[in-house]
């Protein structure tokens, strides 16, 4: 590994974002050096698994294939490779062929896309569901799709990109309340009075893992009479009566409820659920629905097939938190540094060592554990961390090993 620049002051992604050359196609001054004086820390980024997500696998990282434990990846049932929804996307595969080659609104929908958008509203307890083909592309698209400019989108700070970036592609104003803090969205929901106004927030915020505190925000917007949308790509199918996520208990108080496929269903896409008019509405507003192919068939089989496997009892959910609550009390008793998180999502929080932090990652890599560097500007630079997602398909003994690397990388090189 190349010696890297230890300095705070050194140049991140964040410096880049922004260029001022002539011509969009070139990179912005500088870049390309950047690049090669952090290629030392960037060949731990887009590590290629060699066969399914799982537990345990082969990965090829910084020019090696190495066999590891997986605590990166959010397969959190464990059903990417679960046997009914293996041979129920390999008949769909048979009978449908591989894509759906149309926009939903035109000619790409078959039966498998309405059955799934039925069986999902009717899971939900919601009028009506509407399907898309990418996670990010759903959450951008279903806030692109109903604010208007002269609206006020009022997100949570730590909410996802794709809800910011959706917020601005509709041309509203974005506003921020400080997490899970209802006196800030209080202030900022008054400062915004007589505008149209939404808020958004997390039921799994993927970065530290709480839990957006509904007991105390729904009061405030209602005192506003402001509608919520919450996206629960970490908690659908992890929490709630039959997993149906953080918003179950608040059903009738939380307007729209979306999620993604990617995560405890192991697939790709995601939905949006509500009123039976309002989606009825964005169904011709949303672009990225109405002017995007639909999912592959094959995938929308393997996603209803998962849901049925994840409701008919609570067993994976069980499995999940057994793990999850095993993980985090030895992580604790480690001195490791878990942040806030009470979801299967745990941060382990390094602080500010960049160098550290891409250096541990190798190590716990070269030792047999799979961990993401999290690295600024995706976190503050003095809350560096690796982000682990637990599964209802770890074994004790994958977790027990995990945490062994961890000791002997992570403890050791945090006292020093």
């Amino acid at each position: 590994m190349t010696e890297p620049h230890p300095s705070h002051e050194e140049p991140s992604l964040a410096d880049f974002a922004f260029p001022d050359g002539d011509d969009p196609i070139v990179p912005p001054e500088g870049f390309s050096k950047w690049m090669q004086d952090n290629a030392w820390a960037l060949s731990m980024m887009e590590p290629e698994l060699q066969g399914p997500v799982g537990p345990r696998g082969s990965i090829r990282r910084g020019g090696k294939i190495t066999e590891v434990i997986n605590l990166s990846s959010y397969n959190y049932l464990g059903l990417v490779t679960h046997p009914e929804v293996v041979a129920a996307a390999r008949e769909a595969l048979e009978t449908f062929g591989t894509g759906g080659c149309g926009s939903p609104l035109l000619s790409g929908m078959n039966r498998l896309h309405a059955e799934l958008q039925e069986k999902l509203a009717t899971w939900l307890g919601r009028e009506d569901a509407m399907l898309f083909n990418s996670g990010f592309g759903g959450g951008m698209g279903t806030l692109a799709g109903l604010l208007r400019k002269g609206d006020v989108a009022v997100l949570d700070a730590k909410c996802h990109l794709c809800l910011l970036d959706g917020a601005k592609l509709s041309k509203a104003r974005v506003a921020f309340f400080d997490h899970n803090d209802p006196d800030s969205l209080d202030a900022v929901l008054s400062s915004y009075d007589g505008k149209r106004r939404s808020v958004v927030m997390e039921g799994v915020y993927s970065m530290d893992g709480d839990t957006a505190d509904l007991e105390r925000l729904l009061p405030i917007g209602e005192k506003h009479d402001v509608r919520v949308l919450i996206d629960e790509a970490h908690s659908i199918l992890v929490y709630g009566d039959q997993g149906r996520g953080i918003a179950d208990a608040y059903r009738d108080r939380i307007a729209l409820q979306y999620a993604t496929f990617s995560k405890s269903f192991a697939h790709g896409g995601g939905y949006v659920a509500g009123p039976r008019e309002t989606l009825r509405y964005m169904r011709f507003y949303t672009n990225g629905y109405g002017f995007s192919c639909t999912l592959p068939p094959v995938v929308v089989a393997g996603i209803t097939k998962a849901l049925e496997v994840a409701t008919r009892d609570d067993s994976l959910r069980e499995r999940l938190w057994e793990n999850t609550n095993y993980f985090r009390e030895q992580a604790l008793g480690l001195g490791l540094n878990l942040g806030h998180s009470t979801s299967q999502v745990l941060p382990i929080i390094v602080g500010a060592d960049r160098r550290g932090l891409f250096e541990m990652a190798a190590e716990m890599n070269d030792k047999g554990l799979f961990l993401a560097p999290v690295d600024y500007p995706s976190v503050p630079m003095d809350e560096l961390r690796y982000r682990v997602a637990i599964t209802a398909a770890h074994s004790r003994a994958d977790l027990d090993e995990a945490l062994s690397i961890l000791e002997d990388v992570v403890v050791r090189r945090m006292k020093g």
